[in-house]
């Protein structure tokens, strides 16, 4: 997916980075996971308010490629794109140089809203992606 309705800038810390000196790979979840909850806080969503009222969204499956590696101090964008499949909400997400000429990597991650400790949905999520498929 291609049209992406949400970036969030990020840096590269050192600490991220491992004695090859590029970041780590397990580091790009983290990125990845940092601009969902940023995209939810966008619309008005609090991953812990949802929690507290007992809904909470669950990573089934993630699916990462990786193209170039992230250094110290780099500056990049998060981007994401979602749409609904059956119970499942799939982020589409990618991190590119800031001028867009560099994709260090993408990730494919599917979502699951479990209600009370069964599997179920959250209207909230659902109006935004309504709104997604509607740009």
């Amino acid at each position: 997916m291609k049209s992406y309705i949400f970036e969030h800038p990020m840096e590269v810390r050192d600490y991220e980075c491992d004695i090859q000196g590029i970041v780590n790979n397990a580091v790009y979840q983290n990125y990845f996971e940092h601009t969902r909850h940023q995209f939810l806080l966008s619309k008005g969503i609090s991953f812990s308010e949802l929690h507290q009222r007992e809904i909470d969204a669950v990573a089934v499956k993630v699916e990462v490629s990786f193209k170039h590696s992230l250094l110290p101090s780099d500056r990049f964008l998060s981007k994401l794109s979602l749409k609904k499949e059956g119970v499942r909400y799939v982020f589409y997400q990618a991190l590119f140089s800031v001028n867009g000429q560099v994709l260090y990597a993408s990730a494919k991650t599917d979502i699951v809203i479990v209600v009370k400790g069964k599997l179920g949905f959250a209207p909230e999520l659902d109006a935004i992606v309504d709104d997604a498929n509607a740009l």
